[in-house]
């Protein structure tokens, strides 16, 4: 058996690693129709198991990862929400698996018909992105603030002395 693993392996184990949902990592890696079987023999298969270990030990979500994902939460599209919305009919699986769902925090089908659908807060989004933001900033104007601080003493010294 050969050790090197396809692409198609490839992409599964990234999209597991993210997702931890077997029949959506398969599908998003062009498993089609048969992605839950697949996902099930590829699970199976100690190589692929190593790879995702591997992935796993080595993937930490970065700072550049938060802000990317409140970023989406904050300035995403409603596009597809609004397609899922007023389709007339369920969409296929594979139709809902290509939508950017991800600002999405609910959704409801109530009994008397229809879909209700709600998102996260933009505003709060957009609050963590500013605390991140002056986090960031911060820490990095510290030192220069301290030398301002320094020169000013350094001056009234001179000044009083």
């Amino acid at each position: 058996m050969d050790n090197k693993l396809k692409a198609k392996e490839k992409l599964f184990c990234l999209y597991y690693c993210n997702s931890r949902s077997p029949r959506n990592a398969a599908a998003l890696a062009g498993y089609g129709i048969f992605a839950q079987k697949t996902a099930a023999k590829l699970l199976s298969r100690k190589d692929i198991r190593a790879e995702i270990e591997r992935l796993d030990t080595s993937k930490a979500v970065s700072d550049g990862e938060v802000i990317s994902g409140y970023r989406l939460l904050a300035f995403g599209g409603i596009t597809d929400a609004l397609k899922l919305l007023y389709s007339d009919e369920m969409p296929q699986q594979s139709d809902l698996e290509a939508m950017e769902l991800l600002n999405i925090s609910e959704i409801k089908m109530p009994k008397n018909g229809g879909i209700e659908i709600k998102f996260f807060d933009r505003l709060k989004a957009l609050e963590k992105l500013e605390e991140i933001s002056h986090a960031n900033g911060s820490d990095s104007a510290l030192p220069f603030y301290d030398a301002l601080e320094r020169s000013a003493a350094a001056v009234r010294e001179r000044e009083d002395g």
